[in-house]
């Protein structure tokens, strides 16, 4: 912990700035996850903008401040959204945070994914299979954020592992999913991606803890994730984080 001292500074801020200030994340997610992910940035402080109409969709990324893609039910009109909305991301300089979902299982998924990657990503959220066909892009993103029993953060010259976090986390869908958006919400007010990484992983991975310490299964941990994500204090994150 004393290592990451300094670093620690800079993400408690970043999480108090959040709290105080907010960020419009336009969130570009899976169909599965919609309801779960607006709530959740509301929970932290920040506003959802969901629109996938690729005809809106440029005017509703110009008033955001963040973008966020998740490719799990990627189709054609959302892969037309993610063009038109990353193009504008791109152009006024927002964070991104790109989740992969499932590029391992299909090459036509895999190569959107790469040309997304190309064009432009700060963060990158992966699992062990779908890092698994991108490490050749890791050098193209500002940070790579890999998720599995022990969460783990890497940069061109940093490696950081978060070993908070529950089992029951990944008894119900979304988990993963929703942890872009607070990625893209914290990059915001982060003075890098590293520190937004550490910040969203840290509240993230602590609120599921405490949640499951409360909770008798699947159905009442989500929305005591959710209370424990908007009343989690600084100082509880502060006391109860692994990272090394």
């Amino acid at each position: 912990m004393k290592k990451h001292s300094q670093d620690l500074d800079l993400v408690f801020e970043a999480i108090r700035s959040l709290r105080r200030n907010g960020a419009r994340v336009h969130s570009i997610t899976n169909t599965v996850v919609q309801d779960f992910t607006a709530n959740t940035l509301l929970a932290c402080g920040a506003s959802p903008s969901m629109t996938i109409n690729p005809v809106e969709i440029a005017d509703f990324t110009e008033s955001c401040d963040a973008l966020h893609i998740n490719l799990g039910t990627l189709d054609a009109v959302r892969m037309d959204a993610i063009k038109a909305s990353h193009k504008v991301a791109i152009e006024r300089q927002l964070p991104v945070v790109l989740d992969p979902v499932k590029v391992h299982k299909s090459p036509y998924r895999l190569e959107f994914a790469k040309s997304v990657i190309d064009a432009g990503v700060n963060i990158l959220k992966v699992n062990s299979a779908e890092n698994s066909v991108l490490e050749e892009f890791y050098g193209k993103v500002e940070c790579r954020v890999l998720t599995g029993a022990v969460d783990k953060i890497e940069t061109s010259d940093e490696a950081i592992s978060i070993e908070n976090g529950d089992p029951l986390m990944s008894k119900i869908v979304g988990t993963g999913c929703v942890l872009g958006a607070l990625l893209a919400a914290l990059s915001v007010h982060a003075n890098s991606s590293k520190i937004a990484a550490i910040a969203a992983l840290g509240w993230f991975s602590i609120a599921g803890e405490i949640a499951a310490e409360k909770a008798s299964g699947p159905g009442s941990f989500k929305p005591l994730f959710l209370d424990t994500l908007h009343s989690l204090s600084v100082d509880q994150i502060r006391d109860r984080l692994l990272i090394k």
